[in-house]
């Protein structure tokens, strides 16, 4: 299904963590973090399908791949709505400064790199993470999120100001997250959950002392349950830190050349932090 965005850059805000969709990416494929989905590309660079800038240009459009059901960075509004997120107003204000039109094209989180090889997008914008193992296989545009790890407590408590506090104490995470490991490193006890709802729930009833995800994660909680979220706190950060960037194929250099130029304009004119505070609260892109 192709969508195609208008000009303007919506001013939409998130409806809230859709926790059932984060869980199902994360299964999907290795995550990172809670609540920013990772997808592991091939191991192998393959240049013979890189874009080219001039030929995008010739077509008038930048074609975007992208889930649709990943809020708030990909989703529709109200479920059955008009496309929207962040990853998808970030999108939309690169192709505007290359004076493309955004055409939206979705599919399953799996498929999405699948696709942009076999030449069905120009780019993905779906918060996928710069990874090591990645870079051999696509090129990035300079990062437009950073995430940090964080350590999320009772607004209350004072006895957990970092990590190492989490000794001894009880937390509960997703098993397939990394940030499990990060609790189980630090000495805490930690309680299987599902996902980000759970263990948030978890934390207000107070029968755990902290849970770790991501620092996005918590930020949107925030903004959509501004009361309940009143409760709780980030007490620390950790060291897990996930950049995500527009991806295309290996050897598109004009391509990600244009589009780091326009990401640039777009940090220097207050657009990214003006997209980052209206799903967020805050500037995410940096």
């Amino acid at each position: 299904m192709k969508i195609t965005a208008p000009r303007t850059v919506r001013r939409l805000s998130a409806l809230g963590v859709v926790a059932a969709a984060a869980l199902a990416l994360t299964a999907c494929a290795p995550a990172s973090t809670d609540g920013v989905v990772t997808q592991t590309g091939d191991s192998t660079a393959d240049t013979s399908a890189a874009k080219s800038l001039s030929d995008i240009r010739d077509s008038g459009e930048l074609v975007i791949g992208t889930e649709g059901t990943y809020q708030p960075f990909t989703y529709h509004e109200g479920g059955s709505g008009a496309l929207t997120g962040y990853d998808v107003d970030v999108a939309t204000a690169v192709a505007e400064k290359l004076d493309l039109t955004p055409t939206f094209e979705e599919t399953q989180f799996d498929a999405l790199l699948a696709g942009l090889d076999a030449g069905r997008f120009d780019i993905v914008a779906n918060q996928i993470s710069i990874t090591d193992e990645r870079e051999v296989s696509y090129d990035f545009s300079t990062p437009y999120t950073v995430s940090r790890g964080a350590v999320i407590t009772a607004a209350d408590d004072t006895d957990i100001t970092s990590l190492a506090d989490l000794a001894g104490k009880t937390t509960a995470q997703s098993q397939s997250s990394n940030f499990y490991t990060t609790a189980k490193d630090a000495g805490a006890d930690v309680q299987v959950v599902e996902g980000w709802a759970q263990s948030v729930a978890l934390l207000e009833q107070g029968r755990i002392d902290a849970t770790v995800n991501d620092e996005l994660t918590f930020l949107d909680y925030v903004k959509t349950n501004p009361d309940r979220a009143a409760g709780i706190k980030i007490a620390a950060t950790t060291d897990d830190v996930s950049r995500s960037a527009l991806v295309t194929t290996k050897g598109s250099d004009d391509l990600v050349e244009a589009i780091d130029e326009a990401l640039a304009e777009l940090k220097a004119d207050g657009t990214l932090a003006e997209i980052s505070d209206r799903y967020f609260g805050q500037d995410v892109s940096e």
